[in-house]
């Protein structure tokens, strides 16, 4: 079996040996169809467009994708062509948790806030919402959770309308998966009317898909303090994002919110655990992140303790003082691991 993989995905070389007879690692940009034409799988990552340009006439089964998000998957095709796919379902929820609990908390320092004095709007409620839920109300805020697909299924007990979250809300943050359009079209789901109808200049966060704000508006929102603040991970046209977009942010990071080595960890596991299951395979691996440099904190405080284990100023900063790295700097992402890896002593 011959595999075409994403050579940014990690922790993946030895134990994919065990499973395919030729693998071959290339950039995500860099998949051709004369490339996938005679592979039996693809390992992917967002920025590998799979649609009939790249499939058509490929003897390619299967692609795995280590990620949350599939719209880069032209499914409709794949269905037509015989093609499965799998993603990777939560794969990176803490870590996103991560990048918001830390963000949140250098936010209140710089801001002299008191987050347990503060309602915050969860747009989206799934594997990622529900932990951005639980550190919100770890810090003692309110909670307001929107999310149309569940409300419609669970009924609307717990959820609140996008109006309640504009109107009562003081930090808004999106979760949601991108649909151009249908029932639950997403994009541009923060357009002008959006920031228009805002009653209490929130913080706007997006570590969803770029797409789900119009940037236009978002910076008009800026400029006229309709909002106080925004926390972006995710950018319209990346890599080539807009540069004054990120001069205005408070946080603007190079779409990392979920790359510790725990969720890329958990995300390769998922895509060789998903064409082993495929193909029938049955194989022994392990895929483990590497330990911190530093596995023992010693801090003041948790608080303390969870910025020393990630700041998100420091992906901020480098990515404000070279905004044309956005690629590498994602690309060669430090190693940062979540609270399971350390010892904390106060």
């Amino acid at each position: 079996m011959k595999i075409i993989i994403d050579n940014k995905i990690p922790y993946i070389k030895e134990a994919v040996q065990k499973i395919a007879d030729e693998v071959v690692y290339v950039p995500g940009k860099d998949f051709t169809p004369e490339l996938v034409r005679d592979a039996d799988a693809l390992i992917v990552r967002t920025r590998t467009h799979c649609n009939r340009n790249l499939l058509k006439g490929s003897r390619v089964k299967f692609i795995a994708t280590a990620t949350i998000g599939f719209d880069h998957i032209d499914t409709e095709y794949c269905k037509q062509a015989d093609i499965e796919w799998a993603n990777a379902p939560g794969c990176n929820s803490a870590s996103v948790a991560q990048y918001i609990q830390s963000s949140l908390l250098v936010w209140k320092s710089c801001r002299n806030k008191k987050l347990n004095k503060l309602t915050i709007g969860i747009i989206g409620v799934g594997n990622v919402g529900s932990k951005i839920a639980k550190v919100a109300r770890d810090f003692g805020m309110r909670v307001l959770l929107n999310d149309l697909p569940r409300e419609e299924k669970e009924g609307t007990e717990q959820f609140a309308s996008l109006n309640k979250i504009a109107e009562e809300c003081d930090i808004i943050t999106f979760h949601v998966p991108l649909y151009k359009e249908g029932k639950y079209k997403t994009f541009h789901l923060a357009d002008e009317n959006f920031f228009q109808s805002l009653k209490r200049k929130p913080v706007i966060i997006n570590t969803s898909r770029g797409e789900v704000i119009d940037t236009d508006a978002l910076l008009k929102a800026l400029d006229s303090r309709t909002i106080s603040d925004a926390i972006i991970d995710v950018w319209e046209h990346e890599p080539e994002i807009n540069r004054e977009l990120l001069e205005k942010v408070f946080i603007g990071t190079p779409h990392i919110a979920g790359y510790s080595a725990d969720g890329k960890a958990n995300a390769t596991r998922m895509s060789l655990d998903a064409i082993c299951k495929f193909f029938q395979i049955e194989a022994d691996y392990k895929i483990n992140a590497p330990a911190p440099d530093a596995p023992i904190i010693h801090a003041k405080n948790h608080e303390e303790a969870i910025l020393q284990m990630y700041n998100p100023i420091e992906d901020s900063t480098r990515l404000k003082n070279q905004p044309e790295q956005f690629e590498t700097l994602r690309g060669d992402y430090p190693l940062r691991r979540e609270e399971t890896a350390y010892l904390i002593k106060y």
